[in-house]
C-alpha cells in the first residue's frame, strides 16, 4: 500500500515552525502535482516494482531521477560519514526548512536537476522558480520556497489525494524521502536535511538506473528486517 513521504529530523521540530501535511509516495499524485505546477508530462513518475534485473527492465527509459522513501534509523546516521568525493557545481540543491516537506523537496531535486530533459509551461510556477533560484545557494532557495504560496497550496492539495488516509499535520512517521540523480559522471544523493549532496560514485546516463538500484540496496541492507521502502522513477512517458 502507498506510504507517506515524511521527514524524520528531530532538529527541525521547533515550536511554531511551519508544517505541511505529508505527501503520499504515489506516482499518480506526484504527476498531478507537478503538472498543476507547470510541468509537461512527456516525462512522468512511475513505480519501480523491485530491484532485480527483470523488474528494472520494466522501467521506461530514459530514467533521469530516482526517489527513495525509506525508514530512518540510527544506522543511517552511522553510514552518513562513509561517502565522500567531489560534488559537481552543476547540481541543483535546496535545503529543507519546512517540516513534512521532504516529498516536495525530493520532487524539486528531481526536476531541478533534469531541466534539460523536461519542459515547463511559460509563466508556470516551476519555470519561474527554477529561473529565479538558479544562481542562489541552497539556503537562499529554501527561503524562496517558503515564501511561495503556490507551492505550499499545491502541496497541501496533493497531500489530501491518493489511496491512504490523510494524516494529521503533527503526525510523526519515521520515513524520509530523498532523490538520486546522475550529473557530470557521478550519481548523487540529494537530501535537503543534509549539508550538501552525497557522491555515491561513478555513473552515466545509460547506467544510472542500475547504479541507483545499487545505492537503494545499500540503504535496505542497513536493516534487512525492514520492508518499508518505496521507489519511484522519473522517466520518459510511455
Amino acid at each position: 500500500s502507498p506510504q507517506l513521504l515524511e521527514p524524520f529530523n528531530m532538529a527541525d521540530e521547533q515550536p511554531g515552525k511551519d508544517k505541511w501535511l505529508p505527501l503520499e509516495a504515489n506516482p499518480e499524485v506526484m504527476n498531478k502535482y507537478v503538472s498543476n505546477l507547470g510541468m509537461k508530462l512527456n516525462y512522468s513518475f512511475t513505480d519501480v516494482l523491485g530491484l532485480d534485473s527483470d523488474l528494472l527492465a520494466m522501467v521506461p527509459q530514459p530514467c533521469v531521477a530516482i526517489l527513495l522513501l525509506y525508514p530512518v534509523t540510527a544506522k543511517d546516521e552511522e553510514a552518513e560519514g562513509e561517502k565522500s568525493g567531489v560534488i559537481s557545481p552543476n547540481l541543483y540543491f535546496i535545503k529543507q526548512t519546512v517540516d513534512n516537506a521532504c516529498g516536495t523537496i525530493g520532487l524539486i531535486h528531481a526536476l531541478g536537476n533534469c531541466q534539460d530533459q523536461l519542459t515547463f509551461d511559460d509563466g508556470s510556477f516551476l519555470k519561474g522558480f527554477f529561473e529565479k533560484t538558479k544562481n542562489m545557494n541552497p539556503d537562499e532557495r529554501a527561503v524562496a520556497l517558503e515564501m511561495e504560496e503556490a507551492i505550499s497550496e499545491a502541496h497541501e492539495s496533493s497531500a489530501q489525494e491518493g489511496d491512504s488516509t490523510t494524516p494529521n499535520r503533527d503526525d510523526r512517521v519515521d520515513l524520509h524521502f530523498i532523490c538520486f540523480v546522475h550529473k557530470d559522471g557521478c550519481i548523487y544523493e540529494l537530501d535537503g536535511t543534509k549539508p550538501s549532496p552525497v557522491n555515491h560514485g561513478p555513473s552515466s546516463s545509460a547506467a544510472f538506473l542500475q547504479d541507483a538500484a545499487r545505492v537503494c540496496q545499500e540503504f535496505m541492507a542497513r536493516d534487512p528486517a525492514e520492508f518499508r521502502f518505496t521507489i519511484v522513477a522519473l522517466t520518459a512517458t510511455n
